[in-house]
């Protein structure tokens, strides 16, 4: 893509995106991704050889193949946002079939998706694009509605239907985060016995965490601990969503109140007030990159090209590992979705976008 089509989609922000070399953490800190990404992280790890295989399988996949960086089509909206209301723009995607050859047509590195819809898929896929299997889910039939992740899947079952991964989610803050952290740690263990790869959605879920009307579930500070937790549950790769603001400790930690720790460092140290800023002490939380950041691409909106660009603009820069996007790629014709996801990839491709 030419660096002045990428200027166009950031609009007045590109100056500040693609000029930003101030960083509060210097890049020679981190663990970046890279071709030899698999040896020169997990080949010192515990990691078994089966799981090195499996991750390199994903690594090497797709448009992005061999870069060390990732673009997942993610559809498990139809449980988590519930399928009517997710497919109603493209009820093509009722079926799952056409999810994985979005994936496909799409240059992805790979597909996650639920146990149920590879089930159905999987024979015919599962040597022709990586799969990754969704173990756990929210769902939102239970009235009134509630936010847990339970499981809807086996490990084994992943391994069974060629997975190169499993996936899940834990709502870091919640009541039930304490069972949710167990369930997960026991099945990425499992996973990794079975010589398969784990990506966790490390997010962060209380309502308690909006305060002033703000809400802090996606700040820099809260969303990074939620990534300290997820590598040390032995993620290899962390889902987050990008941080759209800070200082979700100082908030709770006003008047009266008391929540977990803090150091001001973290505000003025670790991290400015810049996106990017913000994305690398996210990045930083997974022990400096060697459990590489994927953020999420966000729900289907009037700019989602532009959004799309700026996220992953800020993703790579900040020393992440790519996006894993879904709604903006399966909510609108084939053609656009493939169009959308090979303009995330261009992102990662384009040598002109380096990291700050």
């Amino acid at each position: 893509m030419p660096q002045t089509t990428i200027e166009e989609y950031l609009g007045d922000e590109a100056d500040s995106l693609l000029d930003f070399s101030a960083p509060k953490i210097s890049k020679d800190r981190l663990h970046l991704p890279g071709p030899d990404f698999v040896d020169r992280i997990f080949g010192p790890s515990d990691r078994p050889i089966p799981v090195m295989r499996s991750l390199q399988q994903l690594y090497d996949h797709g448009r992005l193949g061999g870069t060390g960086y990732l673009s997942i089509l993610p559809i498990d909206q139809g449980i988590e946002h519930s399928a009517g209301a997710s497919f109603a723009k493209n009820p093509d995607y009722f079926d799952p079939e056409q999810m994985v050859e979005l994936a496909v047509e799409g240059g992805c590195n790979g597909v996650a998706t639920t146990y149920g819809a590879l089930g159905m898929v999987a024979r015919k896929y599962a040597h022709k694009i990586p799969l990754i299997l969704k173990i756990n889910h929210n769902e939102l039939l239970t009235y009134p509605n509630t936010y847990d992740q339970v499981m809807y899947a086996r490990v084994e079952e992943a391994w069974n239907m060629g997975c190169v991964a499993i996936g899940a989610t834990i709502y870091f803050g919640s009541d039930e985060s304490g069972r949710q952290i167990q369930e997960v740690s026991q099945a990425f263990a499992l996973a990794h016995e079975l010589g398969l790869g784990t990506i966790l959605w490390c997010y962060v879920r209380n309502g308690g965490f909006t305060v002033d009307g703000v809400n802090y579930e996606s700040s820099a500070d809260l969303t990074g601990q939620a990534n300290h937790l997820g590598a040390t549950l032995e993620a290899d790769i962390l889902k987050q969503k990008q941080p759209t603001n800070n200082g979700g400790y100082q908030a709770l930690n006003a008047g009266d109140s008391s929540y977990g720790k803090l150091d001001e460092r973290i505000y003025t140290e670790l991290a400015s007030d810049h996106p990017i800023d913000l994305t690398r002490y996210q990045v930083a939380n997974g022990f400096m990159g060697r459990a590489g950041l994927i953020n999420s691409g966000g729900g289907s909106g009037k700019d989602d090209f532009g959004q799309a660009v700026r996220t992953a603009v800020i993703n790579k820069r900040a020393g992440g590992m790519g996006l894993i996007s879904g709604r903006k790629a399966f909510q609108r014709d084939r053609a656009e979705g493939v169009r959308l996801l090979n303009t995330i990839q261009d992102v990662y491709l384009d040598d002109a976008i380096t990291v700050a």
